[in-house]
């Protein structure tokens, strides 16, 4: 458990080594470049944007590229590819990317050239075939939609938002122009929302006809086809085959390029380095002939880089001890037990300044307390074979992920054992499939208690449990003071608190009104209460006396006194948090009885064996998805809010070296 110790790295060369120097610097991975200001007399700053710039246009073209060859030939992935990690390709595979970068722009940009073609015809095809729906009800019609008349006649091709049938149509025309007679109707299609028709009258009644077909909702076309509507979705249909056929050839062009992927994945790599290259570069003072390098770097690797550098690249650098001022990034350095552990602590904080690493003994409670909460020694089994698999097979996992993985694995150990406590293993699952199936009672004993026998003794356990943790997160801060040689407030701001808080609790424990109300089976002596009672005393009397001792004022810092005083209610409130260790161990084993029990009820015959399998499978599934997820939750927030809140405030920025973040491969140099 530790935050591992920084220097303040200073590096000085030549312009014409700048290249090799980053670049080194890049695959090594062990240096934070900051933007420290320098005299700007002698040194000033390049832009490097445009360049930058360049490249970013460069990668996203590739990836667009690779992107439509994805879509047209899925490349083969298994269920599990996304645990496979990066693949390692040596530095020389980088060197032959970067000669052929030019020649992959090219075959990047016809791709993309093509796929715009492709992409623009699928568009007109819609915009075609919408045309061909909408002249759908118009195909009875045998003449152009936009004829209005001939020499002796009056035409009218529209529709009404209401159905007719030819019959009401010619019915409803008599009835409301009588005037009007010899009206040709004939209905083109029917159907409640619409009803396209075509109308003909002479000529010299053709205006009233058309003032009264208005007047009952008649409309013109919106745009009425030059041709007939057969004729003219024959052309439709001909230029959508034509676009087709543009996109088929567009495609299979496209294709014949999917033995570049590779290529093109490493050459997305190549300018997404060169990119983050740019952008350190455009941060660094340089002089005509000279440059600067500044930034932080781990005190384990900086000896290392300096004779690395000193001796390959003839730079002369300078390592020295980051003053108070320092922004210091913070990276963590832990055993394989604890260091699972640091990227739940990371989504929370990274230490501050002065701080220490909690992550060791953050790692002893996360572990104990996730598996409380789970306490199916089943569960626990199902988590350690699915993350010892996954791990044991896929060794090129990347590190946040095995990380985690690690971590459930541990949880699940930890699950195992409370089960195994608790005498829970699938629930009741051995002993309903005894009873049920083979009439026999076989019962597996808890090597300590059943939780649902004994709810309360589970509680007081839980409340020590929280007790112990709280504890501890002082502990951790009386530490952190002292570390810091303030002994007078680790005096202060934590034993006059364990005096209180314990003092309070022992004393609690010396009543046999407590003892009878949470129903303890033994209560500690007179004397001992007394003690704790004088304890208390002490360190409430301690905590009203130094929690103000910031203010000069005497009655400020007797009210800041008591304020502080006040704070031991929060101390009641943490403590029954740890009540949720109860609520989560008690629902994973009564949910996971109820679907034994329902997938029992059957009985013992083939129908009830194939019942049961089923309830067990999908039942079980469910249960350790939401109680899995639950305790992970759980476990989270007693270490955020009740741990955490004793000794902890974070605000540390994570150590950010200038790496090599590619995303698909990662460069390895030859040995």
């Amino acid at each position: 458990m530790a935050v591992m110790p920084m220097k303040r790295i200073s590096i000085y060369a030549l312009k014409n080594r700048r290249k090799q120097i980053l670049e080194l610097i890049q695959r090594r991975g062990v240096v934070e470049i900051d933007d420290r200001k320098a005299d700007e007399t002698v040194f000033a700053k390049m832009d490097t944007v445009p360049a930058k710039s360049r490249f970013e246009n460069n990668a996203a073209a590739l990836q667009s590229a690779l992107d439509a060859l994805d879509k047209l030939e899925p490349p083969e992935k298994s269920l599990f590819a996304s645990l496979n990690g990066r693949d390692a390709i040596p530095l020389s595979k980088y060197q032959e990317t970067a000669d052929g970068a030019g020649e992959l722009l090219k075959i990047a940009s016809r791709i993309n050239t093509l796929w715009k073609k492709c992409a623009d015809n699928r568009a007109e095809i819609l915009r075609l075939q919408t045309q061909i729906r909408a002249l759908e009800p118009w195909m009875k019609l045998d003449i152009s939609m936009r004829t209005i008349s001939t020499p002796t006649t009056s035409v009218f091709t529209g529709s009404f938002p209401v159905e007719y049938t030819e019959e009401t149509l010619r019915a409803k025309i008599a009835e409301g122009a009588p005037d009007v007679d010899g009206v040709v109707v004939e209905i083109l299609s029917a159907s409640p929302q619409q009803t396209c028709a075509f109308l003909m009258c002479h000529i010299s009644q053709g205006l009233k006809l058309e003032t009264y077909l208005r007047s009952i909702g008649f409309t013109y076309p919106a745009e009425p086809s030059k041709v007939p509507p057969a004729e003219r979705v024959d052309i439709l249909n001909g230029r959508i085959a034509a676009l087709q056929k543009e996109i088929d050839k567009n495609e299979a062009e496209i294709r014949t390029h999917k033995n570049r992927r590779e290529d093109l994945l490493y050459t997305i790599d190549y300018f997404t380095m060169r990119t983050e290259k740019y952008d350190v570069l455009g941060r660094l003072w340089q002089s005509p002939h000279v440059f600067l390098i500044t930034g932080y770097i781990p005190a384990e690797n900086a000896e290392a880089l300096k004779t690395e550098l000193t001796t390959t690249q003839e730079a002369y650098v300078e390592l020295c001890d980051p003053s108070d001022a320092d922004d210091v990034p913070v990276k963590l350095k832990n055993n394989k037990f604890a260091a699972p552990v640091e990227g739940v602590l990371e989504s929370y904080s990274m230490p501050g300044k002065h701080e220490i690493d909690p992550s060791g003994i953050m790692a002893v409670f996360y572990y104990f307390l996730f598996g409380m909460m789970l306490s199916d020694a089943g569960y626990g089994l199902v988590m350690v074979l699915g993350c010892g698999i996954i791990l044991h097979k896929f060794k090129n996992m990347e590190e946040g992920l095995r990380k985690t993985l690690t971590m459930f694995l541990y949880c699940g150990i930890s699950t195992i054992f409370w089960g195994i406590l608790f005498g829970s293993f699938f629930g009741d699952a051995i002993t309903v499939i005894a009873k049920t199936f083979f009439n026999t009672d076989i019962v597996i004993p808890p090597l300590w208690f059943t939780p649902v026998d004994e709810p309360m003794r589970l509680l007081l356990f839980s409340f020590l449990v929280g007790i112990i943790h709280l504890f501890a997160g002082l502990g951790a801060q009386f530490y952190q003071l002292a570390k810091q040689g303030k002994w007078l407030d680790a005096i202060y701001d934590v034993v006059f608190w364990y005096l209180l808080v314990g003092g309070a609790i022992i004393y609690l424990l010396s009543m046999q009104m407590f003892a009878d109300m949470v129903a303890l089976s033994f209560t500690l002596p007179a004397s001992v209460g007394t003690a704790g009672i004088i304890a208390a005393g002490i360190g409430a009397v301690g905590i009203v006396l130094t929690s103000g001792r910031s203010s000069k004022s005497i009655g400020k810092r007797f009210l800041k006194g008591l304020y502080g005083l006040y704070g031991v209610s929060s101390y009641l409130s943490d403590i029954l948090s740890y009540s949720r260790l109860l609520a989560l161990g008690l629902a994973t084993g009564v949910i996971a009885s109820v679907f034994n029990q329902m997938g029992a009820m059957p009985g013992n015959n083939p129908l009830g064996v194939i019942i049961f399998i089923f309830a067990f499978v999908v039942g079980h599934t469910l249960n350790i998805g939401i109680n899995v997820l639950g305790a992970y939750v759980h476990t989270n927030r007693l270490q955020f809010v009740e741990f955490f809140g004793k000794f902890f405030e974070g605000g540390g920025r994570k150590f950010a070296p200038f790496t090599t973040k590619t995303k698909y491969f990662k460069i390895t140099e030859e040995k």
